[in-house]
């Protein structure tokens, strides 16, 4: 496969997966606000803005200037706007790669969400973004065969999902941050957890659930182990001793020092660790770029000389 296809197909399965992350926070933000008389509104969008999505010196922002950051600014990778824009020029590039129906869903849903009207995000257009995103993940799926292609999509997917799912984890698990049923929803658990834990759901339990537990999609180990064993296919190690997969080195180490530590003393350093996952997110993503993707030396913007 084509270093460039490969990494389209890569970027295609971050920016649809940031898109339904994003989606998700802001319409548990949406919930908290209309459903509390008594939220403050600036640090509850404060809050979101910073604590996960990590923006900075953002001044003074209420639920209107959350929406148009996060959801319709188009030229805002990070934003709903900018991330279907560019799944769609993804999608574009591997033309030749991607089933029809799904390049005719990705093509569909950016056409129709650039006809919605900028302003509050609502949950008409928050849940027609998860909806979207679930759909071509669908497709995806069932109409893709299962090769390479597949496997660097579901390898974006599964990193972008780590760490969203790190950055809502940690900023659960802070003093000033919502409660763990808003994190919960942000990560479309709740139903999920409810089943597991018979009904008994705590901060414990809601924090391990999110973070340590094996069988839910969306968890952070399980999201890990998924980018991992993406990583295995495309690449299996023969080497005896050490990995020559840089990559997989960094996804491995993550996950079992969370996997393999004590829960309790997970959930006590949960900031830190969600942190740590977040950097190695990074890493690997980078790692995965110099292994696969790059055919020519890195562009780096430098400051304009006047």
């Amino acid at each position: 496969m084509l270093s460039r296809i490969a990494d389209s197909l890569f970027w295609i399965g971050r920016y649809i997966e940031r898109a339904d992350g994003t989606a998700r926070i802001v319409d548990v933000l949406r919930l908290q606000l209309l459903e509390d008389p008594a939220a403050d509104e600036q640090s509850a969008c404060t809050m979101v803005l910073r604590g996960i999505m990590g923006y900075d010196d953002m001044g003074e922002v209420d639920y209107q200037g959350t929406s148009r950051m996060l959801v319709f600014d188009p030229a805002n990778p990070n934003a709903i706007s900018g991330s279907w824009h560019q799944a769609r020029e993804n999608a574009r590039r591997a033309r030749e790669t991607v089933s029809t129906e799904m390049w005719e869903t990705i093509n569909t849903t950016y056409h129709r969400w650039n006809s919605f009207t900028p302003g509050r995000a609502t949950q008409h257009h928050l849940g027609w973004v998860r909806e979207r995103a679930a759909l071509v993940g669908g497709i995806a799926d069932t109409t893709m065969s299962h090769d390479d292609a597949w496997d660097f999509l579901v390898l974006g997917r599964a990193l972008e999902r780590a760490d969203m799912t790190a950055r809502m984890v940690a900023t659960g698990a802070s003093d000033f941050g919502p409660g763990w049923g808003s994190v919960l929803a942000s990560c479309g658990a709740q139903q999920a957890m409810l089943r597991t834990m018979r009904g008994v759901v705590t901060d414990r339990t809601a924090a391990a659930f999110l973070t340590l537990d094996r069988r839910f999609p969306r968890s952070v180990i399980a999201a890990l182990k998924e980018a991992e064993d993406r990583l295995i296919v495309l690449s299996p190690d023969k080497d005896r001793v050490g990995f020559s997969d840089e990559a997989r080195r960094i996804l491995g180490q993550v996950r079992t020092s969370l996997e393999f530590s004590d829960p309790d003393r997970v959930l006590e350093d949960l900031p830190e660790r969600m942190q740590e996952v977040q950097e190695a997110v990074m890493a690997a993503s980078d790692a995965i770029g110099a292994r696969y993707f790059m055919a020519a030396p890195v562009q780096e913007w430098t400051g304009e000389i006047v």
